[in-house]
């Protein structure tokens, strides 16, 4: 048992390890291409793209909540659960105007042609 809590460190550690490297990595790739663009080079294709995130804000968010008790399901403003919610009808896109910011994301592919 003990290899295998030797192992499963050791990979956990190699999983930082390489997390670390991506981003690096990716935070060069966008530093050198900004905006959306696709373009090839070498055997490679890359593609950047903008992707709007929404970051809602707890007062704002349990403020527009029709029923308070919807706030149990979200507890806090988590832009997944509270996505779910308006799928649901739960929530309306209507309900939630103000409660949150948008922010531009850029997201980074890289393929092998």
């Amino acid at each position: 048992m003990e290899e295998k809590l030797a192992r499963y460190f050791e990979l956990k550690e190699a999983q930082r390890a390489l997390e670390a490297e991506l981003d690096e990595l990716r935070k060069e790739l966008i530093r050198v291409f900004p905006g959306p663009v696709v373009c090839e080079i070498g055997g490679y294709r890359l593609k950047v793209a903008v992707q709007e995130r929404r970051d809602y804000r707890d007062e704002a968010l349990y403020a527009k909540l029709p029923d308070p008790g919807l706030w149990r399901h979200v507890s806090k403003a988590d832009a997944g659960k509270v996505t779910a919610m308006v799928k649901m009808n739960l929530l309306s896109e209507d309900m939630l105007e103000g409660a949150y910011s948008v922010k531009q994301v850029p997201v980074l592919q890289v393929s092998r042609l």
